[in-house]
């Protein structure tokens, strides 16, 4: 996707009222859906979309696959749906829509939460698994910014080989996004960090409505390309960043 697009999407955000500065509420968990290891992502809202209160990534440490998730919470219960397309992806998670309320009857995601973590079932056709999950992360910008733990934020953005992962921290100049990694989906392991050195402003990663659309992947004359988006002088900035074959790197477009 380019930086027209994201520039549209965000203008269109703040029509709606829901760009505003300070309302990142994010929680990390770590654990089992069965008996394979996952990591995952939730973002809560006031509310969004057609009824939509929390979007997600999760992946499971084997295959490193972020999956988009999006659904409701009420009180400690959460139930999640799986995007299953780009199609699907577009709508409910770009896009949005308050037309038709979104029914999360029948998707993949029960659960119940607690202040130590997330337990339920995760079923899809035959299959029935026990999940269990442990916070082990958070961050809240509404007000006085609140941390806990090491934030790492799975971005949807990911290419055939890799995936991406945003480090948040407080920072003297405030909180954002204060590195990239770069995670090689066969191995786990990061293979490259992009610095982000923003001394008036701390702005990387603070664009988007969701904050998993804070980096994204497009292509262009065969490349990968990764835009990173920035806060600040109204709908924002991106910084792209090509993949070098020869370097085996991603390197700033200037």
């Amino acid at each position: 996707m380019g930086r027209g697009f994201v520039a549209a999407v965000f203008c269109l955000l703040l029509l709606s009222g829901k760009a505003v500065a300070g309302w990142y509420h994010v929680e990390n968990y770590e654990g089992f859906i069965g008996p394979n290891p996952v990591h995952l992502s939730l973002q809560t809202y006031g509310s969004f979309g057609s009824g939509i209160n929390v979007e997600g990534s999760y992946f499971y440490d084997a295959r490193q696959v972020p999956i988009a998730i999006y659904g409701k919470v009420d009180g400690s219960r959460l139930s999640f749906c799986e995007i299953a397309d780009d199609k699907e992806f577009n709508q409910v998670l770009r896009v949005g829509s308050n037309k038709k309320p979104i029914d999360t009857k029948g998707c993949p995601f029960s659960l119940d939460r607690n202040e130590n973590g997330v337990t339920g079932t995760w079923s899809k056709g035959a299959d029935k698994y026990p999940v269990t999950l442990k916070k082990v992360a958070s961050f809240d910008d509404n007000g006085e910014v609140k941390i806990d733990g090491i934030v790492e934020i799975p971005f949807w953005a990911q290419t055939a080989l890799d995936r991406f992962a945003g480090v948040y921290a407080d920072t003297s100049a405030g909180f954002c996004m204060t590195k990239l990694q770069v995670i090689k989906k066969r191995s786990g392991k990061v293979v490259q960090e992009i610095a982000f050195k923003d001394d008036d402003a701390c702005s990387a990663g603070m664009l988007m409505t969701s904050i998993y659309l804070n980096v994204e992947k497009w292509v262009e004359g065969g490349k990968d390309v990764i835009s990173v988006n920035f806060s600040g002088g109204g709908a924002g900035h991106t910084e792209d960043y090509a993949f070098s074959p020869k370097a085996k790197k991603y390197r700033k477009r200037k």
